[in-house]
């Protein structure tokens, strides 16, 4: 989905979902940039058996206030769940979390609904069903009104909303030497979660940036301080998912200046180690905000936008591409 659709140039990050019925439903925030006024959230469809994905449809929106970054999720129930960010102000720490809801596989959606009312919450990735059958929602707090960096208080956290609550409760935020977020979320069994975060700071070039690692020992209650892994990080959103065979999936820019290559790696160890590595997109370019997720039929999906931020991208493999040679 490139230019040519008329939802405004810009079309960035998208976010996806598998839905019970076999059909992909995406969402993504277009307009004429990251900072327009005139933002909304989109919905496509791509249904069971085609190849081609449905006109995009305004889904989230007003005439006072800018939409961002939405996360599509399929609750247990068959609810479908959109999560977004809706902007107040000139800067992402305007913002607050907003969602709607589906109860017709993203056919027609609820009245929007308050999930945080702290200025500069943001929501980036999809929530986990934790062991409990809480809801387990990772967000971020972001600081600072320069446009070019976030403040180094910026954290990740974690909503928790408990079975048969109504309540979304707050973690501890996860702090970190340059500040982090948009953390990514996957259960490592019992009641331990593993979550890996973009760092925080600015854009400008340099070989001091890192992918931060935050883990909880109570079912995601509380959390370790963040701690800088072996993965570069040139300020950008990563992907953490669990296979349906226990391995960790981590999509991630291995870079710490470009937003190219997007890389894979693999870890069969529970996130100790992750030696299995293999780019999806790599060139000239910034291939960047990856979303992934497996289907029933154990094939792996990440979307993806490139070209300045003006087309998504889907790439769909199994398992082996990562483990077998080229």
């Amino acid at each position: 989905m490139g230019p040519e659709v008329p939802t405004g140039r810009y079309k960035h990050p998208s976010s996806f979902e598998a839905l019970d019925n076999g059909d992909f439903y995406m969402a993504y925030y277009g307009g004429e940039g990251e900072y327009a006024w005139e933002t909304a959230v989109y919905g496509s469809r791509r249904v069971k058996g085609e190849d081609t994905w449905s006109a995009p449809v305004p889904i989230a929106r007003n005439p006072m206030q800018s939409m961002g970054n939405p996360v599509i999720w399929q609750a247990p129930s068959g609810h479908v769940w959109l999560f977004f960010v809706v902007r107040f102000e000139d800067t992402w720490s305007s913002s607050r979390i907003m969602a709607k809801v589906s109860t017709d596989r993203c056919h027609t959606w609820s009245d929007a609904l308050p999930i945080t009312f702290q200025a500069g919450t943001m929501v980036r990735s999809r929530p986990i069903v934790t062991q409990d059958g809480s809801w387990l929602l990772p967000i971020y707090h972001e600081t600072g009104k320069d446009t070019e960096k976030t403040g180094a208080d910026t954290a990740s956290l974690f909503m928790q909303l408990e079975a048969g609550s109504r309540l979304w409760r707050a973690s501890n935020k996860v702090y970190s030497r340059l500040g982090n977020l948009q953390p990514a979320v996957v259960g490592l069994g019992g009641d331990r979660y593993l979550a890996f975060c973009r760092r925080g700071g600015d854009y400008e070039p340099g070989d001091d940036g890192y992918v931060i690692r935050t883990e909880s020992n109570d079912g995601g209650r509380t959390w370790s301080q963040g701690v800088e892994t072996t993965f570069p990080n040139p300020n950008a959103a990563v992907e953490l998912i669990r296979l349906a065979n226990g391995h960790l999936l981590f999509v991630y820019n291995h870079s710490m200046n470009e937003r190219s290559p997007l890389r894979a790696a693999l870890s069969i160890d529970g996130g100790v180690h992750f030696p299995i590595k293999r780019d999806i997109a790599s060139g000239e370019g910034s291939y960047a905000y990856p979303t992934a997720l497996q289907t029933p039929d154990g094939l792996i999906h990440v979307m993806f936008t490139s070209d300045d931020r003006t087309t998504i991208r889907l790439a769909t493999f199994d398992e082996s591409y990562l483990t077998e040679a080229p």
